[in-house]
């Protein structure tokens, strides 16, 4: 029987004190899923700090691991977009490199996704972060859903798994600047949803910063 192939996608930005725990984790959890392979698509967006050789070192040491190294910093949309372009597996998890999203859910997507889901989402129900900042954050997708012309999944940040057949519908609309969150709404491929409770970022500090919200809003 041929294992099935699944892709996972990390797009980073000086993230060098999480690179190599996340390689961990990931690759524990998916030793765990002993019917299927999978690469590890690190997608970095021309960072400042360790965070090239710490990926260079990675991909030496293990084949499952493939680095693009962006020329310049092409944003946080357009970035992991172009590295699920180039998975080849048949189905793409993307993760981010914060460790914010949990690499133990990767199991349970693959499950949902076998059970017929094309698309399966973690969503936040929770987080570690203070109270304040998780109100702020859910009151600003609350507003996100008010001003898009499409139903958004509330508490999402991108984090799931995608089935290859989405992969190709995404490709095909050749949107110069694609925004994944709404692209599900709009291809209305049915979604599965997977709760889950955000750790606290324990290095670096976020990239959200409040032009890449109002960007993401804008979108």
């Amino acid at each position: 029987m041929t294992k099935q192939l699944i892709s996972i996608v990390t797009p980073c930005f000086n993230e060098d004190g999480n690179l190599e725990e996340l390689h961990r984790q990931v690759s524990v959890v998916m030793e765990k899923l002993s019917d299927c392979n999978y690469e590890h698509i690190f997608i970095d967006n021309a960072s400042t700090d360790l965070s090239p050789e710490i990926l260079d070192r990675l991909a030496a040491s293990d084949p499952r691991v493939k680095v693009i190294f962006n020329l310049r910093n092409f944003g946080h949309i357009r970035s992991p977009y172009y590295a699920m372009l180039q998975a080849r597996g048949e189905a793409v998890v993307v993760l981010a490199a914060d460790l914010q999203e949990p690499p133990d859910l990767i199991p349970t997507f693959v499950e949902r996704w076998r059970a017929g889901s094309k698309v399966v989402v973690g969503v936040k129900e929770s987080s570690a972060e203070s109270w304040i900042m998780f109100a702020l954050r859910s009151a600003y997708y609350r507003l996100l859903d008010r001003i898009a012309n499409v139903k958004l999944i509330r508490n999402f940040t991108g984090f799931g798994l995608y089935d290859r057949e989405f992969v190709e519908a995404a490709r095909s609309l050749d949107d110069p600047y694609p925004y994944i969150r709404g692209l599900i709404s709009e291809l209305g491929f049915p979604v599965s949803t997977v709760e889950y409770r955000q750790p606290l970022r324990q290095r670096g500090v976020s990239k959200n910063n409040l032009y890449a919200l109002y960007d993401i809003a804008m979108l």
